[in-house]
């Protein structure tokens, strides 16, 4: 019996599990990055918004001290 053919076999099925295990830890990377971008932009928009208020309100104060 020659055992040549499973042990490459097994080796192969070895490094196969290893490149699931990477590709399934790149997606959930990659699903984690995407989340935090999108949390990013959320508190960006809410930070200009914030922005945008303070200085409408800074100029109504300019205009009424006039």
């Amino acid at each position: 019996m020659r055992f040549a053919p499973i042990i490459v076999l097994f080796a192969l099925a070895t490094l196969a599990g290893c490149g699931f295990e990477t590709m399934g830890a790149a997606a959930t990377s990659a699903a984690a990055r995407k989340q935090e971008l999108e949390q990013a932009q959320k508190a960006e928009q809410l930070a200009r918004q914030r922005i945008d208020q303070a200085v409408q309100a800074q100029q109504e104060r300019m205009q009424a001290a006039e």
